[in-house]
C-alpha cells in the first residue's frame, strides 16, 4: 500500500504515505469489530489511506493536482482502487519501492534501513536489531534518507539497466535482513514470522524473473531463502515450542523448497563472482543434504564458514563460525573464538551470543557460569519460544543435567 501511494503520489510524499497507510489500519481496527470485516479490506484500506493522504495534500493546496492525476493514472490502466500493481509489468511496485530506497544519493548505511522501514513495514526497533545498531541512530538515519530523496527529486520509475544493477546489492541485502526477520524473529509472540518468509522468497524470485537482475548472485539469494526456509515446518512443535536443528524432525522440511534451492543454487554457479549468499547457500545445502543431524558434514561447514568470513568478517558470522568450530574440534575451541569477540561490540546485546557461550560452557561441564551466561541471556530481548527454551536449559543447567543438542 505504502509502495503503491508512492508510485501515485511521488517519493517526496513518502513520509505520509507511510503515515496514512498506519492511520487507515488503526481505523479499521476500531471499525472492522463493530461493523464486520468488509468484503475486500485491502480495498477498503487502501480507499481510507489514499483520502487521508488527499486530506493530507489539499492542506498544502496539492490535493486537486493530485486527486485529477490519481484518476487519470487510474483511468489509463483501467483500474479501479485497490493496492494491486499494474498488470503485465515485471517487477511489482514494492520492488520499485526498493530500488528507490537505494537511491545512490543515499549514504550507504542508510538505504537498508530504509528498505526495511518503508517496504518492509519493521519499526525502528526491528531495523536496529537487524543491523546491530542502536535504535536511535536508525531513527536520525531514517529522517536524513527521506530528505535526501526529496532533495534530489528521486523518481519511483526504474532507473535504466546499468543503474539497476548497480542498486542490486542493497536490494538483495534487504531481502536477506528480511527473510532472516521472518525466521528468526527478534522479539514477540512467535519465534517465525511466516509472511516475511514468504515475502522475501516472493521478491527475490520476481528479481530472478527480471532480464536485468536475474544475476547469479539473486539465485544465489533465491537459494539461501529455499533451503533454509525449507525448515519452517518442523522449527517448532505443536505447542510452539522452538526446536534447535538437532531436534527437527526432517520429514516435515518442505520438500518443494528443497527441490527449488537446490535448482536456483546450481544456476547461481553461472557467474565468475562469488558472494556471501553463495557460501551460505552452499552451507544450507549441506544441512539439507544431511539424512540426520547426526550426518552432518561439519568439516565442510566449517571451511565454507572459514570462506565467508575471508568475504564478509563480521561479527554473526564469526559466531556461526565458533559454534561450526565446536561441532569439528570441541566446545573449548569453540568458546576460545566465541570469547575472541568480547563483551562489547555489536554483538553485546546479543541474547543467541549468550546462550551459545552458555551452551559451550555447559558441555565444558563449567555450571555455574553456563547458569549465569543463561540467566544474562533472559534479561535481553527475544521472542517467547526462545525465552521458554532458555528457561528450561536453565533449569536443566542448575541441575547439572547433560545438556540438551543444539
Amino acid at each position: 500500500m505504502v509502495a503503491r501511494l508512492v508510485r501515485a503520489l511521488g517519493p517526496a510524499q513518502l513520509e505520509l504515505a507511510e503515515d496514512v497507510v498506519q492511520e487507515a489500519f488503526v481505523r479499521a481496527l476500531r471499525a472492522w469489530p463493530a461493523s464486520g470485516m468488509p468484503d475486500e479490506p485491502e480495498r477498503w484500506l487502501y480507499r481510507v489511506a489514499k483520502n487521508l493522504a488527499l486530506d493530507g495534500l489539499r492542506r498544502r493546496s496539492l490535493g486537486p493536482r493530485i486527486e485529477s492525476e490519481l484518476g487519470e493514472w487510474a483511468l489509463a490502466r483501467g483500474e479501479s482502487e485497490g493496492p494491486a500493481a499494474p498488470a503485465g509489468e515485471a517487477l511489482d511496485d514494492t520492488l520499485r519501492m526498493m530500488f528507490l530506497c537505494a537511491h545512490p544519493s543515499l549514504p550507504p548505511e542508510s538505504r537498508s534501513a530504509l528498505v526495511l522501514k518503508s517496504v518492509c513495514g519493521f519499526g525502528n526497533a526491528e531495523i536496529a536489531a537487524a543491523l546491530l545498531a542502536k535504535e536511535a541512530t536508525i531513527a536520525q538515519r531514517l529522517t536524513r534518507a527521506k530528505a535526501r530523496l526529496v532533495e534530489e527529486h528521486a523518481s519511483f520509475e526504474l532507473p535504466p539497466p546499468a543503474r539497476l544493477i548497480e542498486r542490486l546489492d542493497v536490494v538483495l541485502e534487504s531481502l536477506y535482513l528480511l527473510f532472516n526477520e521472518g525466521y528468526r524473529a527478534h522479539r514477540g509472540e512467535q519465534l517465525v514470522r511466516v509472511d516475511l518468509v514468504y515475502e522475501a522468497a516472493r521478491l527475490t524470485r520476481l528479481l530472478t524473473e527480471h532480464p536485468h537482475t536475474d544475476q547469479p548472485a539473486t539465485h544465489a539469494l533465491l537459494a539461501l531463502v529455499f533451503l533454509t526456509g525449507a525448515r519452517v515446518p518442523a522449527r517448532t512443535n505443536a505447542l510452539g515450542e522452538l526446536l534447535t536443528l538437532a531436534e527437527q524432525d526432517r520429514t516435515l522440511w518442505e520438500r518443494s523448497w528443497l527441490s527449488a534451492g537446490m535448482t536456483h543454487f546450481r544456476r547461481a554457479a553461472a557467474g565468475e563472482r562469488v558472494t556471501a549468499y553463495h557460501i551460505e547457500a552452499a552451507i544450507a545445502s549441506l544441512h539439507a543434504c544431511a539424512p540426520t543431524y547426526e550426518a552432518t558434514n561439519w568439516g565442510a561447514i566449517l571451511r565454507e564458514y572459514d570462506r565467508l568470513l575471508a568475504l564478509r568478517d563480521d561479527p554473526i558470522v564469526r559466531l556461526n563460525r565458533a559454534v561450526a568450530l565446536a561441532k569439528v574440534y570441541g566446545a573449548a575451541r569453540g568458546l576460545a573464538e566465541l570469547d575472541a569477540l568480547g563483551d562489547e561490540g555489536p554483538l553485546a546485546g546479543y541474547q543467541l551470543r549468550l546462550a551459545t557461550r552458555a551452551h559451550l560452557l555447559w558441555d565444558l561441564g563449567a555450571h555455574a557460569d553456563a547458569t549465569r551466561a543463561l540467566e544474562a541471556a533472559l534479561l535481553l530481548p527475544c521472542t517467547e519460544p526462545e525465552r521458554r527454551l532458555l528457561e528450561r536449559r536453565l533449569t536443566d543447567c542448575r541441575r547439572q543435567s547433560p545438556p540438551a543438542p543444539w
